[in-house]
């Protein structure tokens, strides 16, 4: 069975046409630049949507981009990179810094390196 997407249709009869794409990112960029942004958002795709017409297309747009929104949510959460809780900023350094150290003990053979001093606090800005 072929994946389904959120409309019902199999991924291969949801593909566009080139020049389709063309022409919405093209002026997905126009109403970027007019807002002064530096990157295309999904409110500009929709806008673009909008002004070329297509209007009848945002809504079920907007689901699809829901829709990715939760899937790109699930997947960064059961990722292996997820330990189910959050880390503070120091609690993250230090698993780096743990890290870096097993990386090199990897690298040099076994041999742990030796314990890096620890930054005097009054020389940061």
């Amino acid at each position: 069975m072929e994946p389904m997407d959120i409309v019902g249709k199999s991924k291969e009869d949801a593909s566009l046409p080139k020049e389709f794409i063309n022409l919405i990112s093209s002026e997905s960029n126009d109403v970027c630049n007019r807002e002064e942004k530096r990157t295309i958002a999904p409110e500009h795709v929709l806008k673009a949507l909008e002004v070329l017409g297509f209007g009848e297309y945002i809504e079920e747009v907007y689901a699809a981009y829901e829709q990715h929104k939760i899937e790109t949510m699930d997947s960064l959460k059961g990722g292996k990179w997820s330990n189910g809780a959050e880390m503070t900023e120091e609690e993250a350094v230090a698993e780096q810094q743990r890290m870096f150290a097993e990386a090199r003990a990897r690298m040099n053979g076994g041999a742990v390196a030796p314990k890096q001093p620890d930054p005097d606090p009054s020389l940061e800005s």
